[in-house]
């Protein structure tokens, strides 16, 4: 829990509905992955998607969910672009996006590079192994996520911890020499991106070995921390709607693979 103020609490039914879609009860989603509906029950994700993985835990599940979910179609960083304008809009405005860190509803077309603009934050940090925005790690939209262009300069490269200063351009934000600490509301979608990441990326295809560990200030270094609080953060900030339904769109029309821990976030305890 962060030092300075109370873990966020998500609505009473936001949680009854991540056990009901963990109880394989979701409605089925149309094809077009409307906001706010589900791709399959995860019971039927189970018997097809993740046959594969079930039963298992430690090193024998993460690698049973490598395989799984690294077939899939990758894009170039230019449709990055297109791409999270579906899979991060607003179930309020669908000529808007929501900006990860701040929570702001801006308009899908002032993605660019000026203050003011929403760009593409590479959650992983792509230092941290060097990948740069090659296809494969540095396109792959499960970590890709909208954000103010001057947040996400303030974020930098920087692990994720409790602790430091509230940013005064994205309140609930926090930040210091070498860390970052997102709002409570986005804590567990951090968490569980940083988590897909080391399990998508395992030196395979020409790409480092990514892996989370306990620190901060990890520098160039394939690894991204903080582990024990990424755990906590996971825990605390279970999947919503709006995850939940970035995960269907991004596994309908894009890169037909999905986020393991959305799906299954007791998945996390059982590797790490």
């Amino acid at each position: 829990m962060s030092r300075r103020h109370s873990f966020y609490a998500r609505p009473l039914l936001a949680a009854v509905a991540a056990v009901t879609v963990l109880a394989g009860t979701a409605a089925a989603a149309p094809s077009d992955g409307s906001p706010g509906r589900y791709t399959a029950t995860s019971a039927a994700l189970d018997d097809t998607y993740y046959q594969d993985a079930l039963g298992k835990t430690g090193a024998e599940l993460k690698s049973a969910l490598n395989t799984i979910i690294s077939d899939q179609t990758k894009l170039s960083y230019s449709q990055v672009w297109d791409a999270l304008k579906a899979t991060d809009e607003d179930p309020a405005n669908s000529s808007n996006v929501v900006l990860l860190y701040t929570g702001r509803s801006q308009s899908k077309n002032d993605n660019g590079g000026n203050s003011g603009d929403w760009n593409r934050e590479h959650v992983w940090a792509k230092s941290h192994g060097d990948f740069g925005t090659a296809t494969g790690p540095g396109t792959d939209v499960h970590h890709l996520r909208p954000t103010d262009v001057q947040v996400n300069s303030t974020r930098g490269n920087k692990d994720f911890d409790n602790g430091g200063s509230e940013l005064g351009n994205a309140p609930g934000n926090f930040t210091d020499g070498d860390s970052f600490e997102p709002r409570d509301e986005v804590k567990g979608d951090v968490a569980r991106m940083i988590l897909y990441m080391a399990v998508r990326y395992e030196g395979h295809d020409s790409f480092a070995d990514l892996e989370p560990n306990d620190q901060v200030n990890n520098g160039s270094t394939p690894k991204m921390g903080r582990l024990s609080v990424l755990k906590q953060w996971s825990q605390e900030d279970p999947p919503d709607t709006f995850e939940k339904r970035r995960n269907d769109v991004i596994f309908d029309r894009f890169q037909h693979n999905r986020n393991p821990f959305i799906d299954h976030p007791e998945w996390v305890g059982a590797i790490w």
